[in-house]
């Protein structure tokens, strides 16, 4: 019967209703079309940086981070990474080597970062055989590396030269080499271009007089949603025997301008909301006010003030409804466009991505729970908008309210 009648009231002030909920529907569809982009950018900046370098997930020696040394490692055995593998959330393990090494030709040398990879695992994961601008990519057990062409230009290097490597093995043993430089890699980022050296695992293992060992298990999982829930469940298994650290720990800057982008997006989505919530609280105000005199007739008809305050608040529901309904109507579509339909990035902006190994796209999230956290904002807004009407139907005197004009101070 409320739900009937609260929609029978709805209506009588039709242009009142439609205004609201059309101010409702228009914030509704600039918030989730900002979030939508912000989320698709941020997921494909994440995913990016990990395949680039550092994994979404990585299982340490607990004081490898610190130290970056040789000496502190972690097995490469099916029983430890059995676990991970098992998880139906992760899709791809990968050991790793990584360790610094003095890079010489002739007279010139050269401090470098060496990392030890299965080559066609890797490659599937970060497509590093894309970044060669000359030579052939490596294969397990060559005596051969890849090298970065700000490397290989400082050292003078070409394809089929010999690279001496050496540095410091497992337990104080010297780590030295004699290495084919297979390919030249170009990286845009001059840091990594200037010192980067591929080998394939088994060779950085023997360089480092490491038996069945690596610095770190990198892990990829489909879904940046699971991976909070995947850290816990690793952290539970290894213990404190291993550190289990997620992207935001390999790769702070990037977390942190992330956090701040997106409190800048969501602090100007609650400013429109604010805005819309005061033209919410003013329609539910004067519905309150100019029918004063119906409610006084309601409740000295014998109508509960319980139930007339649930009948303003069912007015107050169905117009938020309307407003999400319109909303969602008018995102939905524009939203699957862009997702289909990405934005290009064009000029030097798209070459560098390109250099990199990212596609030149603004993606579009369509992660459900950007929806459900509009809705709960929504109804958040509602709450606070109902509390003054209701104290005022709380507190309505019969007497007065039956006169009309009567306000409750």
């Amino acid at each position: 019967m409320l739900i009937k009648l609260a929609w029978r009231n709805l209506w009588r002030q039709k242009r009142r209703t439609l205004l609201t909920a059309s101010a409702l529907a228009l914030v509704l569809f600039l918030s989730l079309l900002t979030r939508a982009f912000q989320e698709g950018s941020y997921s494909s900046n994440i995913k990016n940086a990990a395949k680039f370098y550092t994994g979404l997930i990585q299982l340490q020696h607990p004081d490898f981070g610190d130290s970056s040394s040789i000496d502190d490692v972690l097995p490469q055995t099916p029983a430890f990474i059995a676990s991970a593998k098992n998880n139906p959330d992760i899709d791809i393990v990968l050991p790793r080597i990584e360790s610094f090494a003095l890079a010489a030709k002739d007279e010139r040398s050269k401090g470098v970062m060496v990392l030890g990879v299965e080559p066609d695992a890797e490659d599937s994961y970060s497509s590093i055989s894309d970044k060669i601008v000359q030579g052939r990519f490596i294969a397990s057990g060559q005596n051969s590396v890849l090298v970065g062409e700000g490397l290989a230009n400082y050292l003078h290097l070409n394809v089929g030269d010999e690279l001496v490597l050496y540095g410091s093995g497992y337990r104080g043993q010297t780590a030295a080499g004699l290495y084919q430089v297979s390919g030249i890699l170009h990286f845009p980022l001059q840091q990594l271009d200037s010192q980067l050296v591929y080998m394939p695992l088994d060779t950085a293992q023997a360089l480092y007089s490491l038996d069945n060992q690596v610095t770190a298990w990198v892990l990829n999982t489909q879904s940046l949603r699971v991976l909070p829930d995947i850290v816990k469940q690793l952290k539970r298994h290894y213990g404190n025997g291993v550190a289990v650290k997620s992207w935001q720990e390999l790769s702070p800057e990037l977390s942190q301008q992330i956090a701040l982008d997106k409190a800048g997006g969501i602090f100007l989505i609650y400013i429109l909301y604010g805005i819309v919530g005061f033209g919410l609280f003013a329609t539910i105000l004067m519905m309150t006010l100019e029918r004063q005199r119906e409610f006084a007739v309601m409740l000295a008809t014998g109508m509960l003030r319980s139930k007339l305050m649930g009948l303003v608040a069912i007015e107050s529901m169905f117009i938020s409804v309307i407003g999400l309904v319109l909303g969602v109507l008018i995102s939905a579509p524009v939203l699957v466009y862009f997702y289909i339909n990405p934005i290009e990035i064009t000029g030097d902006a798209a070459q560098v991505m390109l250099e990199s190994g990212f596609e030149p796209f603004v993606p579009v999230s369509l992660d459900p729970y950007l929806l459900m956290d509009q809705i709960l904002v929504v109804l958040v807004i509602l709450s606070l908008c109902l509390m003054y009407p209701m104290a005022r139907l709380l507190r309505l005197p019969i007497a007065s309210g039956l006169k009309g004009g009567a306000h409750v101070d």
